[in-house]
């Protein structure tokens, strides 16, 4: 399916040498916050106390949250929990209270807030340590994430397109790290989601420009190398635009109107959407052709037929 179809190739590798000097540019400012500002990590990675109440009717979380804000309690988390009328709060560590006193604290405001009675349905407490295996956990996961790509990649293709579609995919991780260290955005177990939803999503559009780039390296055998990867992108722009407009209309929609509970969830796969079409794109391709990709990789020379000896 295609919206239109663009009859001149555009000349994308003539400003190869630009594109990946914004992405190495981007990359590093990206590093320097990371090392500089660190990321904001929530409760499940920090610790801190996790409140579950109930409620006869649903509550307004938006009311509920910023009673709890306006009471002191400093980058509280507000969701719902199962249905509309139970809500899970979660709570960073607080100095000088347990978690007994937490919740009484907790409960105290919410009887504040006009409407039914709430009841306490469950007092938890995450500790540190189990936020540093999350975190452990989750970089494991992220590098496995990273392998399996690396392996599927350098068997369907070869490993000049293996080692640029790995660069590519960790220039978008880095950037949205380096978007919520600078920002002071709060990094959760759901942002995490979204980076790896990313990386797989990001792997897919350089499936599709190299895929078209190894059959046009059949098809067309009076192309050069940067030529070829031009008519590659240019032919494929369409689908990129339908995907990925169809896939960005459903996050936006999640951004907008999914609350708190989904924002910075939204946001990192907007993020990374934009710039994995661009790194799929602008970035890996010219590092396939920098790395010396080639047309005799793609075709076996036909073998030599020996003839008969009368």
């Amino acid at each position: 399916m295609e919206f239109f179809r663009i009859q001149k190739d555009i000349p994308f590798m003539k400003h190869a040498l630009v594109f990946n000097v914004i992405s190495l540019v981007t990359f590093l400012l990206a590093v320097l916050f990371l090392a500089t500002r660190g990321l904001h990590f929530s409760v499940e990675f920090t610790g801190g106390t996790l409140v579950e109440v109930g409620y006869a009717e649903a509550p307004d979380v938006a009311k509920v949250r910023e009673t709890l804000t306006n009471d002191g309690f400093a980058d509280v988390q507000v969701q719902n929990f199962g249905n509309s009328r139970e809500l899970l709060i979660r709570l960073p560590l607080q100095k000088d209270l347990d978690s007994a006193r937490v919740s009484e604290k907790v409960m105290g405001s919410l009887k504040t807030v006009a409407g039914a009675e709430p009841q306490l349905r469950r007092v938890e407490f995450v500790g540190p340590q189990v936020g540093k295996e999350l975190a452990t956990d989750g970089a494991m996961a992220l590098l496995m994430v990273v392998v399996g790509i690396m392996i599927y990649l350098a068997f369907r293709f070869e490993w000049r397109f293996a080692v640029s579609a790995i660069i590519a995919n960790l220039h978008d991780v880095i950037i949205i790290l380096g978007f919520f260290a600078f920002f002071q955005w709060e990094f959760s177990l759901a942002v995490l989601a979204a980076v790896l939803a990313v990386l797989g999503y990001s792997v897919n559009e350089s499936v599709i420009v190299f895929d078209r780039v190894r059959e046009t390296f059949k098809k067309k055998r009076g192309m050069g190398t940067p030529e070829v990867i031009n008519h590659a992108i240019t032919s494929t722009i369409s689908r990129t635009i339908i995907t990925h407009g169809s896939t960005e209309m459903m996050v936006l929609s999640m951004l907008i109107f999914g609350g708190e509970t989904l924002f910075y969830f939204a946001l990192a796969l907007t993020i990374g959407i934009l710039f994995g079409i661009y790194s799929s794109v602008l970035v890996a391709s010219p590092l396939v052709m920098w790395l010396g990709v080639s047309r005799e990789q793609f075709i076996k020379p036909q073998a030599k037929k020996e003839e008969a000896v009368v």
